[in-house]
């Protein structure tokens, strides 16, 4: 196709090879500073005798024929203006215009020929001379000048004083005069304000006369005193003692001072009622406004396949920005049938923003599914990610942290709470989403062989070794983490490398190592496909050789408050990790001495696929035979959910007080009681799948339904049932988060199995905590202890019965086979002879034996 207006311009593709033959190649021999080349005619005839009509100068052969020049000029189309890579002009006179172009005429006709009607033509402003009306008056009324001179002292001091030595001494301040100098307030005649305007308001008032006193203070004296008590003498003491007035006295006393201690041990006496009412009325009587509202909601509508959402968490330290996991739904034997397509789609975590509820701000690329991911407490640009396949996931998204700009108010973070929700703000509305390709991934051989289903990072106040003893972290940040697989193990990782590389080693893994993309940072390099674990726990059955399968897993750490304190706390961590980047230097720490810490607690909560909530220690020892590490049995052992643990989480405000959701119950355990559960609630009408303590009320938590609805429970109002159910979906929910933005607001994000993400806003009366519900909560916790341990106590009582019952009866048995042989035959007579008794008694009622006078009985016919 030639183009319209330039007959000479023949428009062609080349391809890489024929770039190549006529050393005509894109961004080297051709560029955007000399986009042409000369190619002799001579060439072109040689290659179109080799490859005939393979050539790409095949289409314009007659034309190169033609021509008669012996150089034809070959042009570099970058912008595909003539719809092609390359175009041929094929006249010379086009040629010596292209190369030498003439001057651009004045007419304005011939210029318009060669300039598309849809190009911009700039027009310099003209200055214009400028016109006053009346503004500038109205700019220097409002602008503030200096009234005032300004005054200027001066201090000076003698020279030969300079770098004199000085002692100080002791000295009495009251004897000296002038020691103590008041300096009183007085006005001012240079900094006087001349009152231009001035807002009065009057009301009639009755009168009102203040008065005030103050002491005169002259100047403080040092006096001391000194008392000795004033004591009876023994004769005093006797007659006191045996006065009538004394004893009188404590005995009507004595009543009302019993009275007024009790009663001070009962109540308060200093509390105001009035106020505390008012408090509980608004925060349980009132119940308007106790519904969840949804705020915004979230759903990739470019994925090609049907993806549930995996595992939810809230960006630490950018308020508003939320990432989610995504994987596709479908079984394990869809999976395996499926499998050359999913291995086309691929698996990401997504970061959403409320200021753009349908592209995705992130996407971090996997090697799989994601089933749970955790933001690094040090730092929130490392996150790690526990895969379908069993393999650990790191990214390291610090390059691109500037797409996510957090909100400053003028410059202080303090501010934040009064902003409002405009959390994330994009430049360009319409740039696309970027990918980040992840750092490393674990071993395939040495880690797990099942999905991940719950991954944690370690706090950065300790570490731990092989043996799973615990010491101070050599390091200052989170640097090992722990996971849980379907595969029966519990796994601990070192992000660390273990042994130190040598420059050779270095130099001889460059060699053999595939060069790595511009795009990936090289933060966990040294971990690429080689990372292993640093320790395994196996949670054992007891006699068989069966292994527990851990769903969910909860640690005692300190950093799991989630307040606004803590985040700020966090954030600032966060910026001196930005500043000395200790990630990127990881072996700085490790060739401290490791110090053990001693009365750690290294127990944990596992909960199991089977329902079982189970109470174990990570610390491993020496089997006495083998010699060989293996895992400690378990403390404790429950089986108290009918399904799937899907939640083990320990409160933010007791660190013993610890949640499990699985099947269709909830429980509620108490670190250090091993009897069992202070709650367990009965079947729900609907499994449960999630669950979540509130970040603000101590006796609050969250627990999602297969069928899209909440179960909001309040422990303060009801703990046998739900205070509220509410529907959010359609579909069953997988994951719930709350999140503190400010005192006034909160959120709980909500996910479902058809892929999409519910902010809803959490109300006042759910997020705001009573006076006294932290102590009332706390006491509601100490008395089902002291209930479980009374039901213990009423067990061995009765099994205690039970064993003196069974002995009783047996004791009894062995007496009956003991008896003589006199004893039975006197028994027996003794029975005859009351049967003898008996009978008669019964004739005798009867009518059929009449008593006589004697005594002696007559048969009555």
């Amino acid at each position: 196709h030639r183009p319209k207006g330039h007959p000479e311009i023949y428009p062609l593709v080349l391809t890489t090879k024929t770039q190549e033959i006529f050393n005509c190649r894109i961004d080297e021999d051709v560029t955007d500073e000399q986009p042409y080349k000369l190619i002799k005619k001579e060439d072109i005839f040689e290659d179109l005798r080799n490859r005939a009509a393979v050539s790409d100068f095949h289409p314009v052969k007659k034309i190169v024929q033609e021509y008669p020049g012996n150089e034809l000029l070959l042009v570099y189309d970058k912008d595909f203006k003539y719809g092609l890579n390359f175009y041929l002009i094929a006249t010379e006179e086009g040629k010596e215009n292209y190369l030498n172009p003439p001057e651009v005429p004045e007419e304005q006709e011939e210029y318009k020929e060669h300039i598309p009607e849809d190009v911009y033509i700039y027009k310099p402003p003209v200055s214009k001379p400028w016109v006053s009306l009346g503004s500038e008056k109205e700019i220097e009324e409002e602008s503030v000048t200096e009234s005032t001179k300004q005054i200027t002292y001066m201090i000076s001091r003698k020279r030969s004083e300079f770098g004199a030595p000085i002692k100080f001494s002791d000295q009495n301040a009251s004897s000296v005069k002038d020691a103590y100098i008041e300096c009183t307030a007085y006005p001012d005649k240079n900094f006087t304000l001349k009152q231009l305007e001035k807002d009065v308001g009057m009301q009639v008032i009755p009168q009102i006369k203040d008065i005030s006193t103050q002491t005169k203070w002259t100047y403080p004296k040092n006096a001391t005193t000194q008392y000795y008590p004033r004591e009876f003498s023994e004769e005093e003491k006797e007659t006191l003692k045996q006065s009538k007035p004394l004893v009188d006295f404590l005995n009507n006393a004595s009543i009302s001072v019993e009275i007024a201690l009790q009663q001070n041990e009962i109540m308060n006496t200093f509390i105001d009622d009035w106020k505390y009412l008012a408090e509980e009325e608004g925060t349980f009587g009132d119940k308007t406004d106790t519904y969840l509202k949804e705020y915004q909601s979230f759903t990739d509508l470019h994925s090609p396949m049907e993806k549930m959402i995996t595992c939810v968490s809230w960006h630490p330290t950018i308020y508003g920005l939320i990432a989610v996991s995504v994987a596709v739904r479908l079984s394990f034997e869809d999976r395996v049938h499926f499998s050359d397509k999913l291995l086309l789609q691929p698996s990401l975590i997504l970061f959403w923003s409320f200021s753009d509820p349908i592209h995705p701000q992130l996407m971090l690329e996997s090697p799989d599914d994601i089933f749970c991911f955790k933001f690094c407490p040090s730092d929130p640009n490392i996150i790690a990610g526990g895969c379908i396949n069993g393999q650990i996931v790191m990214w390291d998204i610090t390059a691109h942290a500037d797409r996510i700009e957090n909100i400053k108010a003028g410059g202080s973070r303090s501010k934040r709470a009064t902003l409002k929700p405009m959390f994330l703000l994009e430049p360009e509305s319409n740039k696309e989403a970027m990918y980040i390709r992840h750092c490393a991934v674990s071993s395939i051989e040495n880690g797990h062989k099942k999905v991940i289903t719950d991954i944690h990072w370690l706090s950065d106040t300790f570490e731990i070794n092989r043996m799973g003893s615990v010491f101070e972290n050599r390091s200052g940040i989170c640097c090992q983490l722990v996971t849980c697989s379907a595969d029966c193990t519990i796994c601990f990782w070192d992000i660390r490398p273990q042994k130190p590389l040598t420059p050779q080693t270095t130099e001889k893994k460059k060699e053999e190592s595939i060069e790595i993309p511009f795009d990936v940072p090289s933060t966990f390099l040294h971990l690429d496909l080689s990372w292993k674990p640093l320790t395994k726990v196996r949670l054992s059955k007891g006699e068989t050789s069966l292994d527990h399968c851990p769903t969910k897993i909860s640690l005692n750490e300190d950093h799991l408050l989630c307040k606004t304190q803590d985040k700020m706390l966090a954030q600032s961590k966060t910026e001196k990790a930005e500043e000395m980047n200790p990630y990127h230097n990881l072996e700085s720490g490790m060739a401290n001495l490791l110090k053990p810490i001693d009365d750690f607690c290294t127990k944990f909560f596992v909960g199991t696929e089977e329902g079982e909530v189970i109470y174990t220690d990570w610390k491993m020892e020496k089997d006495p035979e083998t010699g060989r590490l293996m895992s400690k049995k378990p403390v404790s052992h429950h089986t108290i959910h009918d399904g799937t643990v899907h939640t083990i989480q320990r409160s933010p405000f007791y660190n013993d007080i610890i949640l499990t959701v699985g099947g269709w119950n909830v429980a509620i355990w108490k670190e250090g009681v091993m009897t069992g559960p202070l709650l367990q609630s009965c079947c729900a009408p609907k499994r449960y799948t999630s669950g979540h303590w509130s970040l603000t009320r101590p006796g609050v938590f969250y627990i999602g339904r297969e069928d899209g609805y909440i179960d909001i429970w309040d422990l303060l109002e009801k703990t046998h049932e739900p205070a509220q159910s509410q529907n959010i979906c359609i579909t069953m929910i997988t994951c719930i988060k709350p999140w503190i933005f400010s005192s006034k607001q909160q959120f709980i994000a909500t996910a479902d199995y058809y892929g999409t993400l519910h902010i809803l806003e959490i109300p006042w009366t759910l997020s705001r905590p009573s006076t006294n519900e932290m102590a009332s909560v706390n006491h509601y916790f100490e008395r089902e202890v002291k209930h479980l341990e009374y039901v213990e106590q009423r067990k061995k009582i009765r099994e205690q019965e039970k064993k003196e019952m069974e002995l009783e009866m047996a004791k009894k048995k062995v007496k009956t086979y003991q008896k003589s042989k006199e004893q039975m035959q006197a028994e027996l007579k003794m029975d005859y002879e009351n049967y003898l008794e008996l009978e008669k008694t019964v004739l005798i009622n009867l009518g059929l034996i009449k008593v006589t006078e004697k005594g002696s009985y007559m048969e009555v016919m």
